[in-house]
């Protein structure tokens, strides 16, 4: 009986769990990791995508939780302390076009709560329950613990004039390099996604159902198979598609006063990179 126990710890799968998993990118990985052999857990706001998930893929565990309340969220964060995973990927995001629309009080509140608090606050909780995995016997020496979050490549761009949504992300990067190089004498994994356009359904409802025309726009899987080549080459920071990473290094080379100068020109267009 014993050798069975051993032998069943052994094949156990990987857990994954995917804040901001129950549609677009962050469904994309977690379907993907399912693929692989992954234990799946997703969490999310909307009842409606959530079940439907339990619907289609009854493996998948999910949660409903309203990450704009950080209450709510730490009590999800307390239950989930009791369970092992190994990977934990923040893709929840929250945006709003302040070039068309002004941004109002609420809005602002929910990408700054979204992008940036419940980031902060999910990320500092995965951290100290990975830190108490890596400690463990238990830990599988091949299975290299993990931390990833879905940023945005707004939010490579340093100038005065970014939106909220841009500075946001762009603190969310900064967060997850000090995270990795906090996280590295723990054999701890941080990656940070910089991805331009998605062609996800929040993106195509924000654009009267067709995103066609931004700039350089990939599909949901290319973005997918992106994010899981980044993570297994361990890159920090890893900004796609190639053409968009060519242009904001190019971009971020110019004289600042010709940055800014052409930023806030895009700025009063209502379409272009956000």
């Amino acid at each position: 009986m014993k050798n069975i126990t051993q032998s069943t710890y052994t094949h156990k799968p990987s857990h994954l769990i995917v804040f901001g998993g129950t549609s677009g990118l962050g469904l994309g990985l977690a379907l993907h990791h399912q693929a692989l052999g992954w234990q799946v857990s997703v969490v999310g706001h909307s009842m409606e995508k959530i079940d439907n998930i339990n619907s289609q893929h009854p493996n998948i565990v999910t949660y409903c939780c309203d990450l704009t309340d950080s209450v709510q969220t730490q009590s999800l964060l307390d239950s989930l302390s009791y369970i092992s995973f190994q990977r934990v990927i923040y893709s929840a995001g929250s945006y709003t076009n302040e070039r068309v629309h002004d941004l109002s009080q609420a809005d602002s509140d929910q990408m700054l709560a979204i992008n940036l608090q419940a980031f902060e606050q999910v990320f500092r909780w995965s951290s100290e329950q990975l830190k108490r995995q890596s400690y463990s016997s238990d830990c599988k020496e091949n299975d290299r613990l993990s931390l990833i979050c879905i940023a945005s490549i707004a939010g490579t761009m340093d100038y005065p004039y970014a939106s909220l949504y841009a500075k946001s992300k762009r603190a969310m990067i900064a967060t997850a390099s000090a995270y990795r190089a906090a996280l590295a004498p723990h054999d701890i994994q941080v990656n940070c996604i910089a991805s331009g356009y998605i062609d996800t359904q929040a993106l195509r409802d924000l654009n009267d159902g067709d995103a066609s025309h931004k700039p350089f726009i990939i599909n949901t899987q290319t973005a997918v198979e992106s994010v899981m080549q980044a993570i297994d080459d361990d890159i920090e920071l890893a900004i796609f598609p190639r053409s968009m990473r060519y242009i904001t290094r190019a971009l971020n080379h110019l004289p600042k006063p010709v940055l800014n100068w052409i930023l806030r020109s895009r700025l009063d267009k209502p379409t272009g990179c956000s």
